[in-house]
């Protein structure tokens, strides 16, 4: 089958870079073994922590509810297998600077019994869409292209504004992550399915699948699945490969030539994008009644004896997967969850592996480090920024701390993508400096609003205690004046009641 070719918008700056995925996907995804004990995060999503709705001694069985949102965002966590919950504590996690969590333990009886649920699965065409919608959040299901935003409250901010079109995110840009690609080889059809329930959910009848054109079998596969399928409503899309291009603003504007407007979304020009093994987990959790329990991740690097993707249970700890894929290699130096230029360094392998870990990168740390010299003005980072910042007046005014400057020349608009990073011949590493300008212009922003929010209390406060004066002197004039008509026996009364008053008081 040919590849499809289509027109597309143009996509500034951004690199072509070796992917160093061959080794990764010589062979098909493996499962790992059910381990003896899960970790499992509370928070694996963007929004209000999840609360546990387990004690400590209770046995649960596989997909069973095991903490569940309380806030307006969030999304429920569940059992990967049947055990018993040992712990609720706090756990390395796979944040910056080695942070820990509170995790929910669960020691595994290796039955892997799953959970009777209560309703069966159903034909999803006959839900209306915000009962459909409910269903998908009961799933816990997250965004899988690593944002982890709640998928049932992107879809239900989504379906407030006028979208024309789905977009499936295969295009895995960044180097040694290959998950998406394995996923797309083998489960297309699930991948689809997943498609049409987005469809029906938001009430649209276009939907694009993205791929790029480095991944022939992944786009020869889809476009079998797609013809057997025969639903037109579906169209296989290949964009060049050319990093960042997977960015959900960036592949908005590639595929349908809209652009995303400064702080704004997706959702702003008429798209949502949904990461494809976002799509094969609605499929499963709708039709097969299986929550997000287990992901497909990329183990490689050249410090992984043998790289290649698995399918793990979340809660399983990275120590397993990598023990299971043939353990360390002598060149084990360095280890990121996720990719070489948007991944987070993790100083232990007992993190557990969440909803957002598409990669266990092992590398070896000589070959990510530069020594740091001085800007030498050349621009280089001004041309691959694909979101036409300008990165050098941007660290400048991030060595100053000037937030006004940093705001107006978009820092918020930065997708830490590392573009920059890669071609600045001084080393410098901009996107760690530009992440933490961002962190502190949001801690400033909240400071402000919790200034002006004990502003207005302390006015709210000043206004009831002001008329709670006009009231006491509104009395008093009022009783003078009545005193004033007020004949010696009623004048005796007043008094009588005063003293009462004043006994009570």
């Amino acid at each position: 089958m040919s590849a499809p070719t289509y027109d597309l918008g143009k996509l500034h700056g951004g690199l072509r870079l070796p992917g160093h995925k061959e080794k990764s996907t010589t062979g098909p995804i493996q499962n790992v073994p059910i381990p003896s004990q899960l970790i499992l995060p509370i928070t694996q999503h963007v929004g209000d922590p999840a609360q546990p709705v387990v004690g400590i001694g209770e046995h649960v069985l596989k997909g069973q509810l095991v903490a569940k949102p309380e806030g307006a965002l969030g999304a429920p966590v569940h059992a990967s297998s049947s055990g018993t919950v040992v712990a609720i504590e706090p756990w390395p996690v796979s944040r910056r600077f080695g942070e820990k969590g509170p995790c929910v333990v669960i020691e595994c009886d290796g039955e892997d019994r799953p959970l009777e649920f209560e309703q069966a699965a159903e034909d999803y065409a006959s839900l209306p869409p915000e009962t459909l919608l409910a269903r998908i959040l009961e799933g816990g299901i997250v965004g899988l292209g690593g944002a982890v935003f709640p998928t049932a409250q992107k879809l239900m901010q989504a379906r407030t504004c006028e979208i024309d079109y789905l977009i499936l995110n295969g295009v895995e840009c960044e180097p040694y992550i290959s998950c998406d690609d394995l996923l797309m080889r083998e489960r297309p059809a699930a991948i689809l399915s997943g498609a049409q329930v987005l469809m029906h959910a938001l009430q649209i009848d276009a939907c694009y699948i993205v791929v790029e054109s480095d991944k022939p079998e992944a786009l020869n596969l889809l476009g079998v699945a797609l013809a057997e399928l025969d639903d037109d409503r579906l169209v296989l899309k290949q964009v060049p490969t050319i990093y960042p291009s997977g960015g959900e603003d960036q592949l908005v504007q590639l595929v349908t030539n809209r652009e995303v407007p400064s702080g704004g979304l997706p959702s702003d020009v008429g798209c949502l994008v949904q990461n494809v093994g976002t799509a094969a987990a609605i499929h499963d959790w709708i039709i097969n009644r299986e929550p997000l329990i287990s992901r497909v991740t990329t183990v490689t690097g050249d410090g992984i004896s043998n790289p290649m993707n698995v399918r793990a249970r979340i809660g399983t700890t990275i120590a397993d997967v990598v023990e299971f894929t043939g353990g360390y290699s002598e060149r084990a130096e360095h280890l990121i969850i996720g990719g070489p230029l948007t991944g987070k360094s993790v100083t232990t392998d007992r993190v557990p592996l969440v909803k957002a870990t598409n990669s266990i990168l092992v590398v070896f740390k000589s070959s990510f480090q530069g020594d740091e010299l001085a800007c030498i003005r050349c621009g280089d980072c001004a041309s691959v920024c694909p979101i036409q910042l300008l990165p050098q007046q941007l660290f400048w005014y991030a060595c100053a701390d000037n937030e006004d400057k940093l705001r107006q020349f978009g820092l918020l608009d930065c997708i830490e993508c590392g573009c920059c990073d890669l071609v600045c011949p001084s080393h410098i590493p901009l996107t760690a400096d530009f992440r933490i300008a961002k962190g502190r212009i949001r801690e400033l922003a909240d400071e402000k609003a919790r200034a002006e929010r004990a502003r207005h209390r302390f006015e709210a406060r000043n206004e009831r205690l002001e008329r709670e004066r006009e009231d006491r002197d509104a009395e008093l004039a009022r009783q003078k004046e009545s005193a004033k008509k007020a004949g010696p026996a009623e004048i005796a009364e007043i008094l009588k009641r005063k003293q009462q008053q004043s006994e009570d008081d």
